[in-house]
Formats: structure tokens, C-alpha cells, sequence
């Protein structure tokens, strides 16, 4: 029954009138061809931006997990590292109350990697001892103040206390310098995030270039922006990525940019102008700030001009004639010596 089917099979009977069958071959064809055609325009074609951007957020979000998940290569450690971090756990000190205030300090100076604060933490700890016991080893064995003993112990306590507060001391001069550092760039920084901005750019990829491209030039504000950029892909709420950016540094200016970016993003102002702004009061208040220390140089100069300028002076002009007056005072008291005794009756 079924090759008696298939060889009465006519393909005329099943097309539509006025269709013939090479009519219908012909236009299968067509379709194949048609079809190859779409296939080939499809590979070739270019994919538009918007999908190019997506494509770039979600390589770049796994390459950032990849290498967040990544071991990390082992090192060997140098002996003084291990000795300080067996110390500091053996202590329990990253578990201390200041701990957590320390690598707030840590990261604001700079510091972000984990021997920092396993330096920071020995340091101090052992510098009160090593000072106090230093002073006291030179108090007692040079003896540099034999009738006074209790400025002895006195030397011991300030060396106490100095090595106490010198660590601190050292992060605070490099949170001032490094938040002086971000504060000069953030001009520089700002009108490359108006360029972008006003390239189409978004805020992620407008962080992205002006860390790449003030890497050479401003590294600690590039550093700052990178880590925002990771932070802004990584954390579910951006608003906690602009605040983690402010508060990881003491610069004004840098808050000033995170609550113009918050702004920016909840009301819906335009960026560019927003930035644009901002660059303005920066730029003045780093002229200003120039300004003032010009017009406290005068000042500044009286004390150094009094100390060397002015003797040196009172040298030059005042010399010669003391010389002279030294000279005849002397000339005097020799002509007094050699003159005959009953010169001065006469």
C-alpha cells in the first residue's frame, strides 16, 4: 500500500491552482537562499553599543570574580612578618577593640594589605617596650646623670610614651599627605569625568578610563577609583560603593564629589554639569589655598632673615669698625707700656 501511494504520487494535486511544480521548486530555492543570505549578514554584522557594553559589564564582572576567587599565589615570607604576625595572634590582637580603628587608619594612610596591620599592631606594642627598656639600659649602664636618678626614670617614661605614639603619629602624617595628594587631583580628575560624561559614558565606565588615565600622573586617586569601580560591580546598592569611597579617605573634596554623585543619581541632574560645577569650586579653593601660603611667606622669612641674614649684616657693616676701635685701644695700652716712667708727670 505504500509504494503503491508513493507511485501515485503527483506534487501538481497538492499545489494550489495556477502553481506549477517547478514554480515551487523555484521558489523554495528562493527561501534556502534567503535564508543563507540573513544566516551570513547576521555573523557579519556589527553588534550595536548597547549590547557591546553589555557584553563588556558581564566579562569584565567575571573576570573580577574570577580573580576575587582566585588563590592567591603563595610567597615565602620574610622571617620578620611571620615573627610579628605569631605575636600578634598569640596576643589576640586583631581581635582588640582597635583593631577595627586601626585599619580605618590603615586604609585611609594607604595601607590596605594584611601586614600592614600585622606591623602596625606589633609596632604598637613593642616600641613602648623596646624605647622604655632602651632608656633604661642607657640610663644604667652610661649613666649620663649619676646625681639625678629621677630624670632617669623620667627618660624612661618619655620613651614610653614616644614609642606609643609614634606609629599613630606616622599614620596620621600619611593620611595629611595622601589626602593632600587626592585633594590636588581631584580638579584633574573631575574634568576627565565631565569629558566622559559628556562622551555618552557611564558613571562605571567613566571611573574606569579616569583611573586608567590617571594612573602615571595621580596614582592614589586612580587606586581610589579603581577600587570604586569594583565595588560598584561587586556590591548590590551603588550608594554603599560612593560612601565606602568617602569614607576610606579624609579628603573634603572627595566627599564633595560622592554627595554630588549621589545627588546626581537619586534627582536625575545632569552630570556633566554637576561635575562641571564642582571642578570650578575646586580649582579656586586650590588657588586660594595658594594665595594664602604666598601671603604667609613674608612672615614665615621674618625669622630666618633675623637669624642669619641680620648677623651676617651686622658682621659686614660693624666689623672694620670694631677692628679699628679694638686696634687704637690696644695701640694705646702699648704706647702707655713702652713710655719712660716720669713721661706721665710730665
Amino acid at each position: 500500500m505504500t509504494s503503491y501511494g508513493l507511485q501515485n504520487f503527483n506534487l501538481a494535486d497538492w499545489l494550489p491552482a495556477g502553481v506549477s511544480p517547478s514554480d515551487f521548486i523555484a521558489g523554495l530555492a528562493a527561501l534556502a537562499v534567503l535564508a543563507t543570505v540573513l544566516a551570513i549578514w547576521q555573523a557579519l554584522r556589527g553588534k550595536s553599543p548597547i549590547e557591546r557594553r553589555l557584553e563588556e559589564i558581564v566579562h569584565r564582572r567575571r573576570k573580577l570574580r574570577e580573580m576575587a576567587l582566585a588563590q592567591p599565589a603563595r610567597t615565602p615570607r620574610r622571617a620578620p612578618v611571620g615573627l610579628m604576625r605569631l605575636a600578634v595572634t598569640r596576643l589576640n590582637l586583631l581581635r582588640s577593640k582597635h583593631a577595627d580603628e586601626a585599619r580605618l587608619k590603615l586604609m585611609r594612610a594607604g595601607f590596605r594589605s594584611r601586614d600592614a596591620m600585622i606591623c602596625y599592631l606589633f609596632a604598637r606594642f613593642a616600641l613602648p617596650l623596646v624605647g622604655g627598656a632602651a632608656a633604661l639600659i642607657y640610663g644604667s649602664v652610661l649613666n649620663p646623670m649619676p646625681n639625678h636618678p629621677g630624670l632617669r626614670y623620667l627618660a624612661v617614661i618619655a620613651a614610653i610614651m614616644a614609642g606609643f605614639y609614634a606609629p599613630a603619629l606616622f599614620l596620621r602624617n600619611a593620611t595629611d599627605k595622601r589626602a593632600k595628594k587626592l585633594q590636588f587631583a581631584l580638579p584633574d580628575g573631575l574634568d576627565l569625568m565631565i569629558i566622559c560624561a559628556e562622551a555618552g559614558l557611564s558613571l562605571d565606565a567613566g571611573l574606569v578610563r579616569v583611573s586608567r588615565e590617571l594612573g602615571n600622573t595621580w596614582p592614589e586617586l586612580a587606586d581610589e577609583l579603581g577600587l570604586t569601580v569594583a565595588e560598584l560591580t561587586y556590591l548590590p546598592d551603588r550608594r554603599q560603593a560612593l560612601d565606602n569611597l568617602a569614607n576610606r579617605t579624609t579628603c573634603e573634596g572627595l566627599r564633595s564629589v560622592v554627595n554630588t554623585l549621589q545627588q546626581t543619581a537619586k534627582f536625575g541632574t545632569p552630570l556633566a554639569q554637576s561635575l562641571r560645577v564642582l571642578a570650578n569650586e575646586m580649582r579656586t579653593l586650590r588657588m586660594t589655598k595658594a594665595e594664602e601660603k604666598a601671603a604667609r611667606l613674608p612672615a614665615l622669612l621674618t625669622i630666618p632673615m633675623i637669624l642669619f641674614i641680620l648677623p651676617t649684616l651686622f658682621i659686614v657693616l660693624l666689623g672694620p669698625a670694631g677692628i679699628q676701635i679694638v686696634d687704637t685701644f690696644s695701640g694705646r695700652a702699648a704706647t702707655a707700656q713702652t713710655a719712660p716712667p716720669g713721661a706721665a708727670h710730665r
